[in-house]
Parts: C-alpha cells; sequence; structure tokens
C-alpha cells in the first residue's frame, strides 16, 4: 500500500455550523476509498472536496444520529450512479437492524447489494494489505473507535547484490521483492533474505469516534503514526463532557502523549468552538508536544510511508 490519505469531510458534534458539517471522514487506502461515519449531508461533502463516491466499506463508530443518517441518500445517489458491485457496511450493535432499516427507507429498491456486518471490539477486517481493527471505547451507548493498520512492508531491494548473485533483471526481481524465492537457471536458489534488507514496520491510522479517555483506545493507539480524537469541549466545559460521555482537547493530548502517538488531529467540535478552536489547540498543546492540529472540513492529511 503506497497511497494513506485522509479527507475531514465533516468536523462538528451533534449539529451542522455554517463552517462544519456533521461527522464523516474518508480514507483512501490505494485503491480503496473508505467512509467513516457519515452524518446528513455527507455526501455533498464529498462532492464539495472530490473525494468521489467508489466506496468500498462505510464503518461506523455508533448509532446516534448525527454520525450516521447520511447513509440514506448517500446509498441513493450510488444507486442513481448505476453501481452494480456490493458495498460493505460496519458498525457495532444494533448496525444491522438500523442499517437495515436505513438501506430500505424510500420506495426504490438498490441496484446494487449492501452487506451489512456488526462487529465487537477486537473484531478485525482484512483488506488488500491492510486491517481494520475494531476498539471498543467509552460512550454513551455502544460505540467502537477503529485502528486501520498496513502490512509489515518488505525491506528494501538491494539491486547490486542481487545482481552480484545473478538474479537477471525483469520478473525474477519483483518475486523476490514480494517475498518469493527464485530458482535461476544454474539451479542457484536466491532468497528473499539475499536481498531484501530488514522488514519496515506499515503505517497505523487510529479514529477515536466518540468516546471518553480510555484505556482500550490508548493501548490501541500505541505508536500511531496519526491519532484522530474527539475533543467536544475545552477545560471550563469538563463537567459536560463526563455528562454526556465526550473528550476535552486536553484529555485527548494526554492519551495521545501517554499512546506515544506521533501525530494528533483533533476533530467532532462543539458548536461553540466552531470558528475559534484556538482555546482547543492551547489546551491540547499543553499535554502533548508533538504535531497537533483541530481538523476542518475539507482538510486533507496524506500519512507518508516508515523507513
Amino acid at each position: 500500500m503506497s497511497l494513506l490519505k485522509l479527507t475531514f469531510l465533516g468536523t462538528s458534534a451533534a449539529q451542522p455550523t455554517l463552517h462544519r458539517n456533521l461527522s464523516g471522514l474518508t480514507v483512501k487506502a490505494d485503491a480503496d476509498l473508505l467512509l467513516f461515519d457519515c452524518g446528513e449531508g455527507t455526501q455533498r461533502q464529498m462532492v464539495r472536496f472530490g473525494t468521489g463516491f467508489t466506496v468500498e466499506a462505510a464503518f461506523f463508530t455508533h448509532f446516534h444520529a448525527d454520525h450516521y443518517l447520511g447513509i440514506i441518500g448517500f446509498l441513493r445517489t450510488l444507486g442513481m450512479m448505476g453501481r452494480e458491485h456490493p458495498i460493505q457496511l460496519y458498525g457495532p450493535p444494533p448496525a444491522r437492524r438500523l442499517l437495515h432499516q436505513a438501506v430500505h427507507l424510500g420506495v426504490d429498491t438498490l441496484s446494487f447489494p449492501v452487506e451489512i456486518h456488526e462487529l465487537k471490539d477486537g473484531d478485525r477486517v482484512r483488506r488488500g494489505g491492510y486491517t481494520v481493527q475494531a476498539v471498543g471505547v467509552d460512550h454513551r451507548i455502544n460505540a467502537l473507535g477503529y485502528v486501520l493498520e498496513e502490512d509489515t512492508r518488505p525491506g528494501r531491494f538491494h539491486l547490486e547484490k542481487a545482481r552480484s548473485l545473478g538474479v537477471p533483471e525483469g520478473p525474477h526481481f519483483g518475486k523476490l521483492q514480494r517475498g518469493e524465492a527464485v530458482t535461476l537457471e544454474n539451479g542457484t536458489t536466491v532468497r528473499p533474505e539475499d536481498v531484501l534488507g530488514a522488514s519496515r514496520p506499515g503505517r497505523k491510522l487510529v479514529i477515536s469516534g466518540d468516546t471518553r479517555p480510555c484505556a482500550s483506545l490508548a493501548q490501541a493507539a500505541k505508536d500511531a503514526d496519526l491519532l484522530v480524537h474527539e475533543s467536544t469541549f475545552s477545560d471550563d466545559e469538563q463537567e459536560r463532557a463526563v455528562e454526556t460521555r465526550h473528550s476535552t482537547a486536553r484529555e485527548a493530548a494526554r492519551l495521545a502523549r501517554d499512546a506515544g502517538a506521533r501525530r494528533l488531529i483533533l476533530t467532532h467540535l462543539s458548536s461553540r468552538h466552531d470558528t475559534d478552536p484556538s482555546k482547543l489547540l492551547g489546551q491540547a498543546r499543553e499535554e502533548y508536544t508533538g504535531p497537533v492540529e483541530v481538523a476542518h472540513d475539507g482538510l486533507t492529511v496524506e500519512l507518508p510511508l516508515r523507513d
């Protein structure tokens, strides 16, 4: 997997504002386009920010209305675009019941299959070159965060070493880079470890969904390349954060610090911080010394490969 790119479609909590839509995030993982949550208006944001509509799978963190009602119109649009191949929908229980209702709301029969899957803490969805793991989090209802983790990548290919061993350029090079041994015309077998350096770790993206800071998410975010964490409230709204099972920016930053996450992006902002999130950013920076920013609708972030 070479490309891992996020586009924030909606960064507001509970209600849309003039500047921020409800929760939605696309992740481009090579050829795959994934959608995490789908608040009302998500499909318009996809048009606005040019993500395209070729979504292979959608992952829902939970089923409060502001995180999933947009799927109704989104699926209808896919049908009008002539989609035929299946789409996968994932989420915590009661995903099957609620998403089934959403799929069948209205009079039109969809032109493509919709396959609904319920996930629990620890479940993994295997896709090409990476997995998406569900992580149980602490919200008012059954809720999940998600960890997208790239497979371990092969070590760097040492061209001169391969040539010195008599490996001809062409298909044999590709096989060795994919981890397959090759046999030369003289009968010599060359193994991948003969021409490859040490394997390299894949990238790790963690998406919190709506949650209080919790041990399960902190563990999941260990050494993450990027933690996307909700930060609905500031310090002076701490009681409200506890009451509604949300996080403050300071709490999100502490979790990122303790987990050793390499980068933090704050999202899911209360309308009080709609146009001026500087208070949230300042409080987060008091706890976390790594790169941190507050997401805005349309923010695009590409995660570089690890060395």
